[in-house]
């Protein structure tokens, strides 16, 4: 059977594999000059292969239509590509927070292993091959593959009608145009679009008669209100704080988490705030409640320790620097750039002896360690943003195959479908398995 794969990142890679173990004949279109391009800079370069969770745990971190993925996950699972990679020479190793890395830290290495199956499976590789349109049995196939063309009667009105040897559809491109008996498109998102992920996957599926659900950026950076105090804070990096993210109208958390977070000359970033945004970007009114300042970012820098133990703290290190002034007595317990910003927040004269500090202002000072607050204001672009929230609607594809129930033997893998998850490895996770079962 001739299988053609639409798109060459980890989804369209592991379907080829999948494919090709099943027996097909198997062509992978690649419309950029190399495969997995986006995969090479996930992890900031390192790949985080998968997360170490229980697969039952999986579902939990994807606010994205996690149940659909149930059947994919089952059918390939973290373990899975462990093994995978270990066959094709790379190991994996376990860090913090549940994640697996390569053991030499390099996304490249990753890569090559897919690569390294690919060609041992022969699965026809062509790059530089963007497809334009994908039509379907019933369009009146004529000639062979090296000289396809297609009846010029609408595609509405043709009778259903397969080409030479039963094969279900013509692929388009802008070099040649193939014949397929199943096609897999897994064309990624519109996230970092320097890597080929430009959302021309949708506008394929759309003449297809699929819907495709609103497109906005997921694990993204946040923009803040206070611009003054990020461009003084950008480039800090802090690890082990928590962030509350908090809707103002209903005093309601919207998000909690603790671990690492970054400032930027915009707002914030790091691990903690994109699984964040992942929650803000379905929540209702979400623009609204930007535009007038009523989604707060409350972050804990000192998490471990209670109000009444940190006023402590801060006492004791008072007592040892009495005769300093409180712009220079905060240096033990916090980042030498925080320290004015807070110190401004705090409204207490930088200038003042530690001695003069009244019981008062210390719970201000408490008070501003423990619920640090900023005004969030929108998120960043979505070429800015880790991965796409949207894509095509989950009612209209079969969870147990991955094939559509509009346009029979054409199937989805990965990131075209809206499916997505906080940072961690899960999202390589859902391409693999959406691959895999599309594959099968």
């Amino acid at each position: 059977m001739k299988v053609i794969v639409i798109g060459g990142g980890p989804a369209g890679m592991m379907a080829a594999i999948s494919s090709a173990e099943n027996g097909n004949e198997v062509t992978l279109l690649e419309k950029m000059p190399s495969l997995g391009r986006k995969l090479c800079i996930t992890g900031k370069g390192r790949c985080n292969i998968t997360s170490s969770l229980d697969m039952s745990e999986f579902i939990k971190n994807i606010p994205g239509n996690g149940m659909f993925l149930y059947s994919s996950f089952n059918n390939y699972s973290n373990q899975d590509i462990i093994d995978f990679l270990a066959t094709q020479g790379l190991q994996a190793k376990e860090e913090r927070g549940n994640r697996y890395f390569p053991v030499t830290d390099r996304a490249q290495d990753v890569l090559n292993c897919f690569i390294k199956r690919l060609k041992e499976l022969n699965v026809r590789i062509l790059l530089n091959t963007r497809v334009t349109e994908i039509v379907p049995k019933g369009t009146g196939f004529l000639g062979s593959e090296e000289n396809c063309q297609q009846d010029p009667a609408p595609l509405a009105i043709l009778p259903t009608r397969p080409g030479p040897n039963g094969n279900n559809f013509i692929i388009k491109t802008d070099k040649k145009d193939f014949l397929a008996d199943k096609v897999i498109l897994a064309t990624g998102g519109k996230s970092y679009s320097s890597t080929g992920s430009n959302g021309d996957g949708y506008e394929l599926v759309k003449r297809l008669g699929h819907t495709v659900t609103d497109i906005k950026p997921s694990l993204v950076p946040l923009e803040c209100f206070e611009k003054e105090e990020a461009r003084a804070l950008q480039g800090l990096s802090l690890k082990n704080v928590e962030i509350n993210i908090v809707d103002k109208t209903k005093n309601k958390v919207i998000y909690n988490d603790f671990g690492e977070m970054l400032f930027t000359h915009f707002g914030v970033s790091g691990p903690i705030v994109l699984s964040g945004s992942a929650h803000l970007v379905r929540y209702k009114n979400i623009d609204e409640l930007f535009k007038n300042k009523n989604i707060e970012l409350t972050i804990d820098f000192k998490p471990a320790l209670s109000e009444e133990k940190l006023d402590e703290r801060i006492l004791r290190d008072f007592g040892e620097l009495k005769n300093k002034q409180f712009k220079n007595s905060l240096d033990k317990l916090l980042p030498q750039k925080l320290i004015p910003v807070v110190i401004r927040k705090t409204g207490i004269n930088p200038e003042k002896k530690v001695n003069e500090i009244t019981k008062e202002e210390r719970k201000k000072i408490v008070q501003e360690l423990k619920h640090f607050i900023i005004h969030l204001k929108d998120f960043r672009p979505i070429e800015e943003a880790i991965i796409t929230s949207g894509g095509i609607n989950v009612k209209e594809i079969n969870p147990k195959t991955m094939e559509s129930k509009i346009v029979k033997s054409l199937y989805f893998a990965g990131e075209i479908i809206d499916v997505d998850a906080y940072t961690g490895g899960f999202n390589l996770q859902i391409a693999y398995s959406t691959g895999f079962t599309a594959g099968k």
